[in-house]
């Protein structure tokens, strides 16, 4: 009995694994990747058929005009008209052609094959129109790449007709009444062209992919140019959010704690001046916390001047200059001419170079006098500090000191500035720094 069942299942295995593995040839031949070709494809030759009809169109009214303007006699109306057509109409024409073709192949990638090809340049906004869009390489690829989807499409009907080859076998068989070997032949051309029919609808498409990213989509320069205005643009972005959050915390420790602490430096104040009969430990204690509450009202003023100055929000920079140079440790010759506002990150750039400036002219260079130049010269602005210290102010290039002139040069170069800094040993030191009026 077991014998039996072995040769059972020997002679049953051989056919039954034969037909499992023809079933998955079979099934291979409308896999998910040859489903896909075939659309694309499909949708190419639908599109084809639209370009060969404007633009084949549009070359035979073009020839058709050259021929008349070549044999018809020179001066008549008639010629007139179709010089004007030829010359002027044709170009336009072919151009409207062009960009509403290049806008359909993208809608096909988009909605057939899944894949967004992005626009380069804008070559419709070329002037003067419509002569300066045909002097963008982007039109003439555009161009190319419609020239070629007419051989894309010719090559897309014949993977049509590759996967119709059964049908066209069955209706032969049928209808033609062929001999044996003529039939068989038939069926054998069938079979080859239904099974190369995937491979020729999956390279074709992914050839047509391929020319269309190259040709419809941004060349090189196109893609860095791109890139470098998104990262323009997020950069910017960036700069007004942490401009903004500067803002709303300077607003915030100016209406929350420091009202807090004026408070309560007003009640140990008052307290000082009441309590005089207490104990002298007492009196001692709340003489300190009073102290201490105006030392710490001054640096959390302090620090909001130096997270976004409010001043330069209500009365602009040159406002907020004067009172840096009203508070400085050391006299400060300002020269303000700025007609117009500039950008308000540049104006909170241009601010922060000075008070940086100056708060190392008086620390760091021991300076007795400094002077700031502020004006804007056409589309700059450009920010001078100079001051008498003993020199030898550089930016650090790692850790340690300088760190400040160095977080300058970032501050500057964020808006697409630039500092110098000009300090030999002995002095004098000049910062100077040129910022665009507009971020």
């Amino acid at each position: 009995m077991t014998s039996g069942i072995s040769l059972y299942v020997d002679v049953m295995t051989p056919p039954y694994l034969t037909f499992r593995r023809v079933a998955t040839v079979v099934s291979s031949l409308w896999s998910a990747p040859a489903r896909r070709a075939t659309r694309i494809l499909l949708a190419a030759l639908l599109v084809a058929a639209v370009t060969t009809t404007l633009l084949g169109g549009l070359g035979i009214i073009w020839g058709a005009a050259v021929y008349s303007l070549l044999n018809w006699p020179v001066g008549s109306r008639g010629h007139i008209v179709l010089y004007v057509a030829v010359v002027i109409a044709g170009p336009v024409l072919a151009l409207w052609a062009v960009q509403g073709l290049t806008a359909l192949q993208r809608s096909r990638f988009r909605a057939v094959a899944g894949v967004d090809i992005p626009g380069g340049s804008r070559a419709a906004d070329r002037k003067p129109w419509p002569v300066g869009p045909w002097l963008a390489a982007a039109t003439w690829r555009q161009l190319a790449f419609h020239l070629l989807s007419i051989g894309t499409g010719a090559a897309a009907g014949l993977v049509v007709v590759c996967w119709l080859a059964p049908v066209a076998a069955i209706g032969y068989l049928v209808a033609g009444h062929p001999s044996a070997a003529a039939g068989a032949a038939a069926c054998a051309a069938a079979a080859v062209l239904i099974f190369a029919a995937p491979w020729l609808a999956q390279q074709l498409a992914r050839a047509d992919e391929t020319s269309a990213r190259a040709l419809l989509g941004p060349s090189r320069s196109e893609e860095l140019a791109l890139r470098l205005e998104s990262l323009t643009r997020s950069r910017a972005a960036i700069i007004a959010a942490t401009d903004a959050e500067r803002h709303r915390i300077e607003r915030d420790l100016h209406d929350g704690a420091q009202q807090r602490l004026v408070s309560l430096a007003m009640n140990l104040g008052m307290a000082r001046e009441r309590f005089t009969d207490v104990p002298e430990p007492v009196r001692r204690t709340i003489a300190d916390a009073h102290d201490e509450a105006i030392l710490a009202l001054s640096e959390v003023r302090e620090f909001i001047r130096g997270l976004h100055p409010a001043v330069l929000n209500h009365r602009g920079l040159d406002a907020a200059l004067s009172g840096l140079a009203a508070r400085a440790p050391l006299p400060v010759r300002l020269q303000v001419d700025m007609p117009q506002p500039a950008a308000p990150s540049v104006e909170a750039v241009a601010y922060f170079i000075v008070s940086e400036a100056l708060t190392n002219a008086s620390k760091h260079a021991q300076a007795t006098q400094a002077e700031v130049t502020v004006r804007c010269d056409g589309h700059r602005l450009q920010v001078m500090v100079t001051d008498n210290g003993s020199g030898g102010a550089a930016p650090a290039e790692g850790g340690g000191g300088g760190t400040g002139l160095r977080g300058l040069m970032q501050r500057a170069a964020s808006v697409d500035g630039t500092l110098t800094i000009d300090s030999p040993p002995g002095g004098p030191t000049v910062i100077a720094a040129e910022l665009p009026c507009e971020s």
